[in-house]
């Protein structure tokens, strides 16, 4: 079986593919395949008002287009001392073209003068299913933790060298892949999404 994984982030992409299940419970393989295997599939815009929202829209619309069952995400940083922001704006943070230094940067201003106790944050991922009939299904995850003070860790990407997970001193870039996989976010919602694409038709 083929699943199209819907990003065109080499990071998400191998990431994803470690968490999600190589063979169904028949025996069948999974092959995981990602955007950069269809060149001309831009996936639309993320015009959703929501987590759930996104993710559906980027999985639905790919599972149409390529005749795949597709999975998807969207992950919001939700920041207690900045009521919930940068939530579903979290990829833009900073501007429509940011990358994500800049995104970084702009939380970290946001958040200067602020003691660590006061730096709540979450992350919480939405994975959506979809099927070319236009099924969806989506799951939820979420991680704990509190913003940092600046750049930890060189694994990872986006937002993860300043998220201490709590209980912890670690920023999720500190953690080896394998660590990162058994707690995170997305760990938690594509582990759920793993039971229904085990005993996918």
């Amino acid at each position: 079986m083929k699943i199209l994984i819907a990003t065109g982030n080499p990071h998400k992409f191998k990431e994803l593919s470690a968490i999600l299940p190589k063979k169904q419970n028949s025996g069948e393989k999974i092959e995981y395949v990602s955007l950069a295997d269809f060149k001309g599939l831009n996936l639309p815009p993320e015009t959703g008002s929501t987590l759930e929202e996104n993710a559906a829209i980027k999985a639905v619309y790919a599972a149409k287009q390529t005749g795949l069952p597709v999975v998807a995400d969207d992950t919001g940083l939700e920041v207690a001392p900045l009521d919930g922001r940068p939530g579903v704006h979290t990829a833009r943070y900073a501007g429509e073209h940011a990358d994500t230094d800049e995104n970084n940067r702009k939380l970290l201003a946001e958040l200067d003068g602020l003691l660590l106790h006061q730096r709540k944050a979450t992350f919480h991922t939405v994975a959506c299913l979809a099927l070319p009939s236009g099924q969806h299904l989506t799951f939820d995850g979420r991680l704990d933790g509190y913003i940092g003070f600046g750049y930890r860790g060189e694994n990872g990407f986006g937002y993860d060298p300043l998220f201490i997970v709590k209980d912890t001193t670690q920023t999720l870039a500190e953690l080896t892949d394998k660590e990162k996989n058994a707690i995170s976010h997305r760990a938690k919602a594509f582990g759920q999404l793993s039971e229904k694409l085990k005993i996918l038709k």
